[in-house]
C-alpha cells in the first residue's frame, strides 16, 4: 500500500489530538479532584457513587437525628429532676406541717407554698422541645395540663429512627412520671393542701408515703432516661464509625490520588512533547522544507 504525505499528516494529527484528549482529561483530575466528571466518563463508578453518596446521605440523616434525640432526653431528664426537687421540698414541709406544734398561720403558709409548687409541677409537665410537649405521648401540640386545670397524659412513643429500621423512643409518658399507685400527684396535692388548710396535721403525716411514692416513680422515670442515653452513646458510636467507612468508600470509588495523577500528567506532557517535536519533523508542509 502506497503511504502518501497525506496520510501521514493524518495519522500524526490524529495522535496528537488524542494525546491532547489525555492531557485534557488529566488536567481535568487535577482541577476537580474527581475521577470522572460526567456519569459518561465510567459508568460504573458513576453508578456505584450514587449507591455509595446515598449511603452517606443516610447515615448524617442518623446523625442528625441522634442531636434531636438527645435533645428530647435531655429536656425530659431535666425536667424529671427539677420535679423531683420540688418533691423533696414538699415531703420537707409536710414534715414539719405534721408534727402539730404548727398554728394556724403557720399551716396556711405551708399550704400556700405547696399549692405554689404543685403549680410548679404542672408547668414541669408541659415542657417542651421546640413546639412540642414531651409528656404527652404522640399528641405533641397538646398540652397535658390544660389553661382550665384539666389533667390528661395521652399514650404512645415518641420514636427516632436512629440506625437503619432501629426505632428508639425518646420521651416519657406523663403517666409514667406525675402518677403513682393510680393517683397524679397533681390531685394528691390538691388533697394535702386541703388538709393543710382545715388545720388537720394527723391526716397530713398521711400524706407522706404518697410523696414518697411520686418521688419514688419519677427516679425509676430518671432511672430508665439514663439507660436510653446509654444506649443512645454506643448507638451514637456505631454511627459515627458507619459515617467514616462510607466517606472512605465513597472518596476511594471517586476520589483521585493526586500524586499519581500529577505524575500521570507529567509523563503524558513529556510524551506530548516528543510528539509534537517528531511530528514536526515528518509533516514538511513547504517545497523549502524538503530543500533544507
Amino acid at each position: 500500500m502506497r503511504v502518501t504525505n497525506s496520510m501521514i499528516s493524518s495519522s500524526v494529527m490524529f495522535n496528537i489530538n488524542q494525546s491532547y484528549s489525555r492531557l485534557d482529561k488529566l488536567f481535568e483530575q487535577a482541577q476537580t479532584q474527581k475521577k470522572i466528571s460526567r456519569p459518561s466518563d465510567d459508568p460504573v463508578i458513576a453508578m456505584k457513587g450514587m449507591f455509595y453518596r446515598t449511603n452517606v446521605i443516610e447515615v448524617e440523616q442518623f446523625k442528625r437525628n441522634f442531636s434531636e434525640a438527645r435533645n428530647w432526653v435531655e429536656t425530659t431528664d431535666s425536667a424529671i429532676g427539677e420535679a423531683s426537687k420540688v418533691m423533696e421540698r414538699i415531703r420537707e414541709l409536710t414534715v414539719q406541717a405534721s408534727n402539730e406544734t404548727y398554728d394556724d398561720g403557720q399551716l396556711q403558709a405551708v399550704a400556700e407554698e405547696i399549692g405554689q409548687l404543685k403549680e410548679h409541677i404542672k408547668s414541669i409537665a408541659n415542657a417542651r422541645v421546640g413546639d412540642k410537649y414531651i409528656f404527652n405521648g404522640t399528641d405533641t401540640q397538646t398540652a397535658p395540663v390544660a389553661t382550665n386545670g384539666n389533667i390528661n397524659f395521652t399514650g404512645g412513643n415518641v420514636n427516632f429512627e436512629l440506625a437503619k429500621g432501629i426505632f428508639v423512643p425518646v420521651n416519657m409518658n406523663g403517666s409514667n412520671v406525675f402518677e403513682a399507685d393510680g393517683e397524679s400527684v397533681f390531685s394528691m396535692l390538691d388533697d394535702l393542701e386541703a388538709e393543710l388548710r382545715s388545720g388537720n396535721t394527723q391526716a397530713v403525716g398521711g400524706f407522706l408515703d404518697k410523696i414518697d411514692a411520686s418521688a419514688g416513680k419519677m427516679l425509676s422515670a430518671r432511672a430508665e432516661l439514663g439507660a436510653r442515653t446509654n444506649r443512645l452513646d454506643f448507638m451514637e458510636e456505631r454511627i459515627d464509625n458507619q459515617e467514616i467507612i462510607a466517606k472512605r468508600i465513597m472518596s476511594d470509588n471517586e476520589d483521585i490520588d493526586f500524586e499519581k495523577v500529577i505524575m500521570e500528567f507529567k509523563a503524558q506532557e513529556a510524551v506530548h512533547n516528543a510528539a509534537m517535536a517528531v511530528g514536526a519533523r515528518i509533516i514538511q508542509p513547504t517545497l523549502m522544507d524538503f530543500l533544507r
